[in-house]
């Protein structure tokens, strides 16, 4: 199977979300913080989900201390930008994403499943993130450093992604893991195809 640059996916964002995000961009940062608020609490959940797990917590705690300090950075930005956080959204795609991996009687089971749906959610951020980068850095673009920000953004979810495969890795064979991977970047492509194109990072 062919994976996207390092990432366990198996199509690219459509190209419709990157003009749609310079657009609205104000709308895409707002989103994104209330993103890594969330990052931060499914790892910590994942704590208190899983509490017999203990390799989970040292982990898990990293996670959440970068999630947020990447919250605030985008909630300094809006501050920048003169732009209010607002309330957060529910995130279509993750309920979505959360109610196809972790369906009872099927997969890796309740720890391994959850650690992949995180995965995923990691996997796509870094590749919204690298599109968003990239769009931001174009030729008559005054928003370079957002760009490098976004750039930096993609490296840490690049890394979060393979922590959670790491830990699948951990409770599950590591060929279970790789087989499971497979199957839900499908899972995860049918319900990219099917989600409507908007202005959040999702």
């Amino acid at each position: 199977m062919s994976f996207l640059n390092g990432l366990p996916l198996v199509c690219e964002t459509p190209q419709e979300w990157a003009s749609l995000a310079l657009e609205q961009l104000d709308e895409v940062l707002r989103d994104h913080a209330w993103c890594e608020f969330k990052a931060a609490s499914a790892g910590l959940g994942m704590i208190a989900r899983f509490p017999d797990h203990d390799f989970l917590s040292r982990p898990m705690i990293a996670l959440a201390q970068e999630e947020l300090l990447h919250f605030r950075q985008v909630t300094d930005l809006l501050r920048e930008r003169g732009v209010a956080l607002g309330a957060p959204k529910p995130d279509e795609y993750v309920r979505r994403l959360r109610t196809v991996v972790c369906a009872k009687g099927q997969g890796l089971g309740d720890v391994g499943d959850h650690l992949i749906l995180n995965a995923f959610v990691e996997a796509r951020s870094c590749e919204r993130f690298r599109v968003l980068a990239a769009a931001l850095d174009g030729d008559d673009s005054d928003e370079r450093d957002l760009a490098r920000f976004y750039q930096r953004l993609a490296e840490a979810e690049s890394r979060h992604w393979e922590t959670f495969r790491d830990l699948a890795m951990e409770v599950c064979a590591p060929d279970q893991v790789r087989r499971r991977i497979e199957e839900v970047a499908h899972l995860e492509a049918d319900l990219i195809a099917q989600h409507p194109i908007e202005a959040r990072m999702h």
